[in-house]
């Protein structure tokens, strides 16, 4: 007689196996990321709706997520715990990273991870002239199939025509990512900079996009520009399977970035 909790394990890994390739050896593992700036869940028809952003999530059955304009117990979005909310309605692991006290609440970025999250700290980047606070949480997962972990750091640079604050924030980054550089890594989120700008190739220097030409993201109803990014390092450990913007473009005034990457062995 088959054991009942065997069976029940065997199931279990078949469930989730397809949403990402278990490797070993000198296999690569396939991995699914998202970027989206999610309006604290609020769309461009004024509805408030974090299921909605749930099902953008889950449409792409992603590995690791990286969210921007999260809010935490904030009145505008009902004093939810809209990390905490996220994390229940995609069956996610959650890290949070405040960067901003608003409404009783806080105001940040987010990873989502269907793996576990070993460690995650969050960081202020330079403000300069009195600008909104921003910041990227950095968070290390454990992936199955590899021994080494993965780095996700998550962000959302400073909107303003001036570019200072957004190329000190791009020194910041790249500062963090000196300081281990064989520890691979992926940097994704809401840049508000096209590809073409200082702060991208700024951050270029040290990452490359999964994106060789523009994709734009914004705006939301007929994107012209791309300021939405996934990018990774050390260049030679990643491959691009397939990258695209998700067609949605009614839960948040941004459209949100997909990439199905595969991370190489190490030497």
């Amino acid at each position: 007689m088959t054991n009942p909790m065997y069976a029940l394990r065997f199931f279990l890994l078949v469930l989730f196996v397809p949403l990402t390739q278990f490797a070993g050896g000198d296999e690569p593992i396939k991995l699914r990321v998202l970027s989206y700036n999610i309006h604290h869940g609020e769309g461009i028809d004024g509805t408030l709706d974090l299921q909605r952003i749930a099902n953008v999530i889950l449409s792409v059955k992603p590995d690791l997520v990286a969210l921007q304009e999260v809010d935490q117990n904030v009145l505008r979005s009902d004093s939810v715990d809209q990390p905490s909310e996220l994390a229940r309605l995609t069956k996610m692991h959650v890290a949070f990273g405040a960067n901003i006290p608003l409404q009783g609440g806080h105001y940040g970025n987010v990873v989502l991870s269907r793996f576990p999250i070993q460690t995650h700290d969050n960081h202020l980047l330079p403000n300069i002239a009195s600008g909104e606070q921003r910041g990227y949480i950095k968070a290390t997962i454990e992936i199955p199939g590899i021994t080494e972990p993965v780095v996700l750091m998550a962000t959302h640079l400073d909107h303003r025509r001036d570019e200072r604050e957004r190329l000190e924030s791009a020194n910041a980054i790249n500062a963090q990512a000196k300081q281990h550089p064989q520890l691979v890594s992926l940097l994704a989120g809401d840049m508000n900079a096209v590809p073409s700008s200082e702060t991208m190739t700024r951050l270029g220097t040290l990452w490359t996009s999964v994106t060789d030409t523009p994709m734009p993201t914004i705006p939301v109803t007929a994107p012209a520009r791309q300021i939405d990014f996934i990018l990774y390092r050390p260049q030679n450990r990643w491959n691009v399977v397939d990258v695209r913007v998700l067609d949605e473009a009614v839960a948040s005034d941004h459209r949100a970035i997909f990439a199905v990457i595969e991370l190489q062995p190490g030497a």
